[in-house]
């Protein structure tokens, strides 16, 4: 018998068919040694949730897509070499280990965590390496496109920024935009741009100012810094919000040497936030200002030239208008007579014409209203014959069903029954006694004969006398 038939005991249901049971503090051993043989391997993230305790230090290791909890010994972290309060929340760590597994006890938790031997501060290289991977990535997948198919305007009315409420790149951005003497609004959405909390706060913000439907552009800035310090701008899903947003995005973020991935993704990329100022408002607002004076006092002048040039001509032709008008007189007095003439020519051979046709049309319509009056007197006689002979078969028909009703009614007349010897029996209130129950009940009652009526009653009946003939 196995040791797993022991352990189940007599009586016991058997289970699946897998190994065991095996006792837990065993298996929790096997489990801590399997997991001591993965593979070492190196991670890169952000610190979070950092603490001591008397032997080690524990925090977790986080990045966008998921995070690992770490632990490593004191003496570790010493030989790292790191200076005092280095490993802190925020920072990007580069850690070497392997997965470990504490399998506790009877009063101590167990726990899975990421055994670090070795930390160091992630450097430019990581980053990069890191950035390059997440470049590549966005880029297949067209996000570097979206934004740069939106039309931008030339002198949006309302700018939306995101930026922080006391950084340089605010006092910058509004200088520029003074310069190009824009005169529209900025709608401000301030949001920390450095630390692991400011890359959700960015996609808040612009979220929030592309839902506004005044927002025509939108500007993220912020001043320089290292790589680890610009980290939040190379956040994946504040990449991705970018690109998705109906609204033309503006990076400018650091200086002319640094480079994030939201420019990439952006509409426009921006060196400076100068710079960031002179893309969003495209329309150099002083400059045209000062065009559309120059354009107004060339219109001016060309409108005085013309006027000028106009009124001499008009003079010149002013010193002729009596000839012309008398030109023209003479010339409309023969119309006018023409035209007299010949208006009362046509009106004489229009009324003449018009009499011919008068007298043709109204011959014609007295030949057709003679017809009609003919056609419509035949077709009358025609149906006042017809309508003499229909009565004269109604009546006739009529008279028929009139004897014939007569001889029914003759027939069915109860007097005609009465005239072949019957008599009819009645009470003394005339009500007809239909039998001689209703006789014999009745006691007296009358025999109505077709010339008169006898009183009657029954043999039962001790009335007096025997009756007589009476009649009516």
């Amino acid at each position: 018998m196995d040791s797993s038939q022991i352990s189940l005991g007599v009586g016991a249901r058997p289970g699946p068919d897998l190994p065991g049971p095996f006792a837990v503090g065993r298996y929790a051993k096997v489990l801590q040694e399997e997991m001591r043989k993965r593979a070492r391997v190196l991670l890169i993230g952000e610190v979070t949730g950092m603490g001591r305790s008397r032997k080690q230090a524990y925090f977790e290791l986080r990045d966008g897509e998921g995070a690992v909890p770490c632990v490593i010994w004191l003496n570790d972290l010493e030989r790292a070499g790191l200076p005092e309060g280095a490993l802190r929340d925020g920072v990007e760590v580069v850690i070497a280990g392997g997965p470990d597994y504490y399998p506790g006890g009877g009063a101590a938790s167990p726990s899975f965590s990421f055994r670090a031997t070795h930390v160091r501060l992630a450097g430019e290289g990581d980053l990069m390496a890191r950035l390059e991977a997440l470049r590549t990535q966005l880029r297949g997948e067209g996000l570097f496109e979206l934004q740069k198919q939106l039309a931008r305007p030339a002198l949006p009315k309302t700018i939306g920024v995101v930026t922080a409420e006391g950084g340089a790149a605010r006092r910058d951005l509004l200088a520029g935009l003074a310069r190009r003497g824009w005169g529209g609004t900025v709608v401000w959405a301030f949001a920390p741009v450095q630390d692991r909390h400011a890359a959700p706060a960015i996609a808040r913000a612009l979220q929030d100012l592309a839902a506004r439907p005044e927002i025509e552009a939108i500007v993220v800035t912020r001043g320089g810094g290292s790589l680890a310090d610009l980290w939040a701008f190379c956040d994946e899903t504040l990449c991705r919000t970018v690109a998705m947003l109906r609204v033309p995005v503006v990076s400018a973020v650091g200086h002319e040497r640094d480079s994030t991935l939201i420019d990439d993704v952006a509409a426009i990329f921006c060196s400076t936030p100068t710079h960031a100022a002179e893309a969003v408002v495209p329309l150099d607002c002083g400059a045209a200002r000062r065009d559309l004076g120059r354009m107004a006092l060339t219109l001016r002048r060309g409108a005085d030239g013309a006027i000028g040039a106009r009124a001499r001509h008009l003079g010149a032709l002013a010193r002729g208008p009596a000839r012309a008008l008398q030109r023209q007189r003479t010339f409309l007095n023969q119309k006018t007579r023409e035209i007299r003439a010949a208006s009362e020519r046509g009106i004489a051979e229009r009324a003449a014409s018009q009499r011919r046709i008068a007298g043709l049309v109204l011959e014609r319509a007295r030949r057709r209203a003679l017809g009609q009056v003919e056609r419509a007197g035949e077709e009358g006689r025609r149906h006042g014959v017809a309508l003499d002979m229909a009565s004269e078969r109604a009546v006739a028909q009529r008279r028929e069903a009139l004897r014939q009703a007569a001889v029914a009614l003759r027939a069915h007349d109860p007097e005609r029954t009465l005239e072949r010897g019957y008599a009819l029996a009645e009470t003394e209130d005339g009500e007809p006694l239909t039998g001689a129950a209703a006789v014999a009940a009745a006691g007296r009652f009358s025999l109505r004969f077709s010339d008169g009526r006898v009183d009657a009653r029954t043999a039962a009946d001790p009335g007096p006398g025997t009756g007589g003939d009476r009649r009516d």
